[in-house]
């Protein structure tokens, strides 16, 4: 059974468990997810399931998109977000619906997402350096990086340097967290712990890879 989800960040809370310890939980709105396509290694060269998730306005997609999901007498609706989860055995067929009930509470997932955008931050912020010392005349060096450079030869900052620019806004995979609440009626997954970028944005929720 294919063990993943596509779904929507709602926020973080706490719950108490049994100790009456507090556990910071994140709650995650997963599915109902739909089997818009089932990749074969004859086929495609790989296994894996693509999933559909939140349902849009048709007007919303493309006629591509919409004949995507109409073809082989699918029929079916409007989906906004397409993601793949690679799988050795899918053992789906397209068409089917999942919804939270493909975890149990205690099993481990990772979850991946986009990090919020921070815009363009220096090299302290973005990569905690250090910054410059306070003393000796120095009125505007605090937070600056210092010298990178590697002398005559090659006489430039080699690529990839850490040093001020983009920061954020990129693809993050939590691992490891642990489901510690489950509710099937409102298709809510809360996992102990943080999960990337902002309320609203799309997460996708799998099996963990290395528990």
């Amino acid at each position: 059974m294919l063990k993943g989800l596509i779904g929507k960040k709602i926020g973080m809370t706490q719950i108490f468990d049994e100790n009456g310890a507090a556990v910071p939980v994140t709650v995650i709105e997963a599915g109902p997810c739909y089997v818009t396509q089932v990749r074969t290694e004859e086929r495609d060269g790989y296994t894996a399931v693509q999933l559909g998730y939140g349902e849009a306005k048709p007007k919303r997609l493309t006629n591509g998109q919409k004949g995507h999901l109409k073809r082989n007498n699918l029929n079916l609706p409007p989906l906004k977000f397409l993601r793949e989860f690679r799988v050795k055995t899918p053992a789906v067929n397209e068409g089917d619906k999942l919804s939270v009930d493909v975890f149990t509470v205690g099993e481990f997932v990772d979850v991946v997402g986009t990090s919020k955008g921070k815009g363009f931050a220096g090299a302290v912020k973005r990569y905690h350096f250090r910054g410059g010392p306070k003393t000796h005349g120095q009125s505007d060096r605090h937070r600056a990086p210092g010298s990178r450079g590697a002398g005559t030869t090659p006489g430039r900052v080699y690529k990839g340097s850490r040093g001020p620019g983009h920061m954020g806004d990129e693809r993050v995979t939590s691992q490891n967290l642990k489901v510690v609440l489950l509710d099937a009626e409102r298709n809510l997954i809360g996992v102990r712990g943080s999960v990337p970028g902002p309320r609203g944005g799309v997460v996708l929720v799998k099996e963990a890879r290395k528990n």
